[in-house]
């Protein structure tokens, strides 16, 4: 069973949540009302992932997610969160966000990219897709710092690139392209070096800004 850890701020919400996910079979094993509170129940659960909201008092959610990384946290967390705006967006996936929805997804959705983070995919919005390539292709650079040019991909690695930034996982790519788990894996390893990328939501950016994928 996935084990999933929700931060948000209201209690109501929290429970709704932790009801959603009991139903498709997926475990709350804690919660937490800010994110400095969040680092403490992540810490005590090891969770497989982490819903995190980003509006919230005290420390709020890009806090949390910059904390998380500076300690080299490897616990997947996915966005959930009312907000849409642009610089939200990339604010939380600079700062290592593997997942990003809004709260109007049904439960499917939601289970979907629960599951999708848990198994080391990525996931994005639809409906904020579109709006956040453009708000990349307008920054001078995904990451917030100069980086060389990338070296180019071979076609096989742009098939794995454009399922990775589909929100497939290793194992899911290499049934869909008739590959071993291992050739997937390095193929993603050879990426994310050539995209100068420090993780796969990353390298997708990072692919979408220089124009790579779109």
């Amino acid at each position: 069973m996935t084990r999933v850890v929700v931060v948000d701020d209201q209690t109501l919400v929290r429970q709704g949540i932790r009801t959603l996910l009991d139903m498709a079979g997926i475990e709350v094993v804690g919660e937490a009302d800010d994110g400095e509170a969040a680092l403490g129940v992540i810490d005590a659960t090891r969770p497989d992932v982490v819903l995190l909201d980003l509006r919230m008092p005290r420390r709020d959610g890009i806090w949390a997610l910059r904390r998380l990384r500076e300690r080299e946290a490897d616990v997947p967390v996915l966005v959930l969160t009312t907000f849409d705006d642009d610089t939200l967006v990339l604010d939380a996936l600079r700062a290592g966000a593997r997942g990003y929805l809004l709260k109007d997804v049904t439960l499917e959705q939601l289970t979907r990219a629960v599951e999708t983070l848990a198994a080391g995919g990525t996931l994005i919005a639809v409906s904020i897709t579109d709006r956040l390539l453009r708000a990349i292709r307008s920054a001078p650079s995904p990451i917030g710092v100069s980086a060389p040019p990338s070296q180019e991909l071979t076609e096989r690695e742009l098939d794995v690139l454009r399922l990775v930034a589909e929100g497939y996982t290793n194992r899911e790519i290499a049934g869909l392209l008739f590959l071993a788990e291992g050739t997937v894996k390095n193929h993603v390893s050879a990426i994310l070096f050539k995209l100068g990328a420090r993780d796969r939501t990353n390298a997708v950016l990072r692919a979408l800004h220089e124009g790579v994928l779109r």
